[in-house]
């Protein structure tokens, strides 16, 4: 009986070890990139915004051919485990590949929970590995405004879905960006954001913020109730984000140190150039900005530019930012 079952056994090794080769793994680059997310996250977190180490960090990694689920607290059926990986401190589990392997974005993806879906570096316009785990912490921003209570009950309650029930709105919603007064409206508030934003004695600040703010109150006047409401949840929402990036990189430049293993990627910069990079990005598409060309996206570096501003004009701002939803606007009137 004993040789019979070391003999069952033997013949099982072939099929034991395809099923091994076969069995997809977390390719090493990318434990290393989100392992690095993860420690920032944790670290720097809640010296940007209270209470982030709450927020959910559910990651979906798309490669080419598999996505990998981790730190996810209910896993749909379709994936399969391929065990704990003690880097990542998670489960790992997989599928085959359904989203794109250049998606950058957070949504209720798998079991209903907010997950960041995103590509690898090499796929997405993150083409290097400390900017895409600043990018990845952009997203486990959104998770944080996702998870606050009401939230999506609050965002339905816009009005601005016109019936879409998808979220899709969001992306899709039918600004005026083709508008020539607006586009041109755009133009002098994006100028002058950036000229508030880098004054620097105080008296001339607060002239600069004056007329940024003219400008401000001048283009909601030209936008329809609706079209306002949009303009200011993507700068709430989006603004903040991309102004996040800014703010988590600054914070890893000061006293972090990160690990080695991501010091030694051959893609590695330092969070000094990116927090210097996203700065210099932020002003120069303020100066920059044409609807026509950014669409949507000058959302983003609208709303970093005034988050920016807020920080010296009304430093208390961010405690302020899950109270009053939605809109800077009640940030900028406190700073009056």
């Amino acid at each position: 009986m004993k040789i019979r079952i070391i003999l069952f056994l033997f013949m099982l090794l072939p099929f034991g070890a395809a099923f091994a080769q076969n069995k997809p793994s977390l390719p090493e680059i990318d434990r290393i990139r989100i392992a690095e997310a993860f420690r920032i996250g944790r670290t720097l977190g809640n010296k940007v915004w209270q209470d982030w180490d709450k927020a959910p960090f559910a990651v979906l990694l798309v490669t080419p051919e598999n996505e990998f689920l981790i730190r996810h607290p209910k896993p749909s059926a379709d994936f399969v485990s391929i065990g704990y990986d003690s880097l990542l401190k998670s489960d790992v589990y997989s599928r085959q590949r359904i989203f794109n392997p250049n998606l950058l974005a957070t949504f209720p993806a798998v079991g209903g929970i907010s997950t960041i879906v995103i590509g690898q570096a090499e796929n997405t316009a993150k083409k290097n590995s400390t900017d895409w785990v600043i990018t990845m912490l952009h997203e486990h921003f959104h998770q944080l405004q996702n998870s606050q209570p009401g939230y999506y009950a609050d965002v339905t309650a816009l009005n601005l879905s016109g019936g879409d029930t998808t979220g899709m709105w969001m992306l899709n919603y039918a600004f005026p960006y083709s508008d020539p007064k607006i586009k041109e409206q755009f133009i002098i508030v994006g100028k002058l954001l950036a000229e508030a934003v880098q004054a620097k004695p105080k008296k001339k600040f607060s002239a600069r913020l004056a007329h940024y703010l003219e400008a401000r109150r001048k283009l909601e006047a030209m936008l329809k109730p609706a079209d306002y409401k949009y303009f200011s949840f993507q700068l709430w929402q989006e603004g903040a984000a991309r102004y996040t990036e800014y703010r988590i990189a600054e914070l890893a430049a000061g006293g972090y140190r990160p690990s080695k293993e991501f010091r030694n990627l051959g893609d590695y910069k330092s969070f000094r150039t990116v927090a210097d990079e996203t700065a210099k990005n932020i002003l120069n598409e303020l100066t920059t900005l044409r609807l026509e060309n950014y669409g949507r996206v000058a959302f983003y570096s609208l709303g970093a530019g005034e988050a920016l501003l807020l920080d010296r004009a009304n430093p208390k701002w961010r405690k302020r930012y899950f109270a009053d939803k939605f809109s800077f606007d009640k940030y900028f009137d406190e700073a009056k």
